[in-house]
């Protein structure tokens, strides 16, 4: 329909009347958020109530003003004048419309309720009688009113004052023009058919406006038109339903299409160890992990732990892969539809299942382990040519095997794996470093340390040494403690100053006209270095002289006087004598001989033949001699030193000293008694024995070029009978052949046996038995070994030339080989290996 809104400008018959914004809240909240112009919401009136209305709103308006109704808002335009209402714009289509919810009682309170004429049927709309609209300004609306933002925009569109600022009332005012609804003419509005929706703008001409009913109240306009009797617009609410209803339906489509075309496959993104998978069958799946991964098994792995790197097979590891687990946590199809989506845009790694040998991974990881594992560095100073030189603090580190084993079996098919490190931390700090250092090391080597002594002597520490005396420790507080080594320092200055000392000397006794004498002790004077040094913390700091005196102190001797008194060594308590030796044992013997010669043995003290003789070897002066070795003769430096091991064994024997170790020759010599007799060997045999009287003993020994004696010098006190058992359990020699030369000693061989020694231990004095004793001794057989030499070659020379020939005789034999009676039961060979092992003859 055409037509157009009115535009006089005769003020209406209220002075009350209001402009109202009738749009839903809604709608309102929108208008405020961007719209271009506020959009008007008007009711459609039916035709025939519109005369009535309009003729009617000045005594409704009225009492208003009196008496205010529920849903009005006075303001201060109560008592303008108002314009006339404008023209609706012509509608250019079908209108919209929508039922609207029963009117409510503000809604009834509202409406004039005196227009009792008849409808007017077949009105023109142009003929319609004009609606008025109150107008309402936005300063006096009800708070939370959507409308009012998109009204105030309309007003100030307009180029209406603001009627929200507070100024002086003006009568006759005008009211700016308020915009109409028209009914369509193909579409008369009908009771409580829908609202019209138009926009404001600029009035069109066209026939005269349609009053709607008034606002406010539970009926009225502004609301939410979702809500009973709150009209509002439909189109856009179903379009918008339309088109998500329409999306939804597409992607559940896709949705369903997508689930059974991946069905029985490996969901979409799905990798394994890098490799992708995703969306293929699990046959396919499986040939493309074996024939990815499988190779990786036999590639050596990086492994990094901490500070450390390394490489690890993981075959060798004893590292497999589990394919049917591998394979089981691929998974299957996702339901979920987000799930779905998201895979179109990632991967999901899913890892390999390794199998393990639990032994042979825990090496592979302890062999890192072992590497990668080192002590905490603490913080230290250490001197370089009297320089001290800090160290800087390093943590430690070490490794856990089990933890480590676990990250590899699950990591190695990524190429690069980081084991874990706990990392061992260190106490010094770097400020308690430096502190030690400025405050100790540094003043410490700043100039040498001067001990002066006796008669001149002067010992001197060298600034360059300091380092050798002082040391740093961590003192648990993050700083460094200095250490003094006393010793270091001693064995520095005690040399210097040892021409200014005397040394204690003990007591001996010595056989003077064959009888025991004692030298007196003397008492020395030794430098007290405990005393000396006690102040070396405070010297090492002076600034300036860095020198002390040295304190001396009396030095008494280990032996006294008075104890070699005590120690009742006054007759000799036994003696032993053996002979037989050959020459060069005869210059071994005799040299041991003089070692031990005037040893005393204090009451109580145990005797050690290789301690008390220290090495025998050339530099000493042996020379070489028989021995036994590896089961034959031999010869070397020091032999033929157990005949003085054998004679001072049966000394002490009778002396009734106490056996703590000696050991008898491996096959009977005859020149010693049997089953008591003792070998002897430089730091492999050793003959020892202690002193269980309360009296001293002193040894003596005397030796010639045949013969060898021992004495025992004490306080006698018990009498030793020994008993030799009879020969028994003979076996009989082996035969060894060896080539002729120098290592090659002949022998006829003996026979072998068991026999026993009892000793017998009375009181000297009451004769009463002390002890019975019974040793029992098997001696191994003499072998027979043969010398025998090479065939001559042929030679052109008459026989009974000058040089002899080569032969199976070695010449002379020594003294020993020719004391050795022909083999027999009771007289065996002197020569004869012993089974393994070195022994002295």
């Amino acid at each position: 329909m055409s037509g157009s809104n009115g535009t006089d400008e005769s003020p209406h018959e209220h002075d009350d009347a209001r402009a109202e914004n009738v749009g839903s809240t809604a709608e309102s909240a929108r208008e405020a958020e961007g719209a271009s112009a506020p959009t008007e919401r008007f009711e459609a009136v039916e035709p025939h109530r519109e005369v009535a209305e309009a003729g009617s709103v000045t005594e409704s308006q009225t009492s208003s003003v009196t008496e205010p109704q529920a849903g009005d808002v006075p303001g201060p335009q109560a008592e303008a004048p108002q314009p006339a209402a404008a023209e609706a714009p012509e509608a250019s289509g079908p209108v919209e419309t929508q039922v609207d919810e029963p009117k409510t009682e503000a809604t009834d309170q509202a409406a004039p309720t005196g227009a009792d004429e008849p409808p007017t049927e077949n009105v023109h709309p142009s003929e319609a009688p004009t609606a008025v609209i109150p107008v309402v300004a936005p300063g006096n609306r009800a708070p939370g009113d959507g409308s009012s933002a998109a009204t105030d925009r309309l007003l100030r569109s307009q180029g209406e004052p603001d009627p929200a600022q507070p100024g002086p009332e003006q009568p006759g005012a005008p009211v700016p023009p308020t915009s109409t609804a028209m009914p369509s003419a193909a579409h008369p509005p009908q009771g409580d058919q829908p609202t019209q929706q138009m926009q404001a703008g600029p009035p069109p001409q066209g026939p005269p406006p349609v009053t709607p009913p008034p606002t406010g109240g539970p009926g009225g306009s502004g609301g939410d038109g979702d809500e009973p009797g709150k009209p509002g617009p439909n189109l856009p609410r179903r379009t918008i339903a339309l088109v998500v209803g329409g999306v939804v339906a597409l992607l559940a489509v896709f949705y369903v299409a997508d689930l059974a075309l991946s069905s029985g496959k490996v969901p979409r993104g799905v990798t394994v160890a890098g490799v992708e998978i995703g969306g293929m069958s699990l046959d396919a799946a499986e040939a493309e992990l074996t024939e990815q991964l499988t190779p990786r098994l036999g590639m050596p792995v990086d492994v990094t732990a901490g500070d450390t790197q390394g490489q690890i097979v993981p075959s060798e590891a004893g590292i497999g892969i589990d394919w049917p687990a591998t394979l089981d946590q691929v998974g299957s199809q996702p339901l979920n539809p987000f799930t779905r989506l998201a895979s179109f845009f990632g991967n999901d790694e899913v890892g390999v299942v390794s199998t393990r040998d639990e032994v042979a991974l825990s090496a592979a990881i302890e062999k890192a382990a072992a590497a990668a594992a080192h002590e905490p560095r603490e913080g230290n100073i250490v001197f370089e040519d009297g320089t001290p030189v800090p160290v800087t603090p390093q943590p430690g580190q070490q490794l856990d095997v089990a933890v480590a084993g676990d990250v590899f079996a699950e990591r190695w098919p990524y190429g690069d794996v980081s084991l874990p490190v706990e990392s061992v931390d260190v106490t010094v700090t770097r400020e308690g470093l430096d502190r030690a250092l400025a405050e100790v090391a540094v003043p410490a080597v700043a100039q040498d340390l001067v001990v002066r002594g006796l008669d001149g002597a002067v010992g001197v520490l060298p600034r360059d040494a300091v380092g050798a005396v002082l040391s740093f420790v961590p003192d648990g507080s993050g700083g460094l403690e200095p250490q003094y080594n006393t010793e270091a320092a001693i064995g520095i200055l005690a040399p210097q100053l040892a021409p200014s000392e005397t040394e204690p000397k003990d007591a001996r006794i010595v056989l003077d006209g064959g009888r025991p004498t004692i030298v007196p002790s003397e008492t020395g004077e030794m430098v007290d270095w405990p005393v000396t040094l006690e102040k070396l913390p405070d010297l090492l700091k002076e600034e300036g002289d860095r020198s002390t005196d040295a304190v001396y102190k009396k030095a008494e001797p280990e032996l006294t006087t008075e104890g070699a008194e005590k120690l009742g060594i006054k007759e000799v308590v036994s003696e032993f004598t053996t002979s037989g030796f050959e020459y060069a044992s005869g210059v071994n013997i005799r040299l041991a001989a003089q070692e031990i010669n005037g040893a005393i043995v204090k009451p109580g003290d145990t005797f050690s033949f290789n301690d008390y003789t220290g090495p025998r070897g050339a530099a000493q002066g042996y020379i070489e001699s028989g021995i036994i070795e590896s089961g034959r003769p031999g010869k070397a430096v020091g032999g033929g030193i157990s005949q003085l091991a054998t004679t001072l064994y049966n000394a002490t024997y009778f002396a009734g000293m106490e056996d703590v170790e000696h050991t008898e020759h491996s096959y009977y010599i005859s020149r010693y008694p049997a089953a008591r007799e003792a070998t002897i060997y430089d730091g492999a045999i050793d003959l020892k024995f202690r002193n269980p009287f309360d009296t001293g003993v002193l040894i003596q020994t005397i030796g010639t070029s045949s013969d060898i004696t021992v004495r025992i010098w004490g306080t006698k006190t018990v009498d030793v009978q020994s008993v030799t058992g009879n020969r028994t359990n003979f076996t009989s020699p082996n035969t060894i052949t060896l080539p002729a030369g120098s290592a090659c000693i002949p022998s006829s061989g003996a026979q072998g046996f068991t026999v026993t020694d009892t000793r017998i231990v009375t009181d000297a004095r009451t004769g009463a038995q002390i002890s019975n004793a019974t040793r029992t001794v098997r001696y191994d057989p003499v072998p027979i070994v043969k010398c025998i030499s090479p065939e001559p070659e042929p030679s052109d020379e008459p026989s009974g030339g000058g040089d002899d020939a080569a032969s199976g005789d070695t010449g002379s034999e020594d003294a020993e080989a020719e004391d050795a009676p022909a083999p027999a039961p009771e007289s065996p060979a002197a020569q004869a290996p012993a089974e393994g092992g070195t022994e002295e003859e």
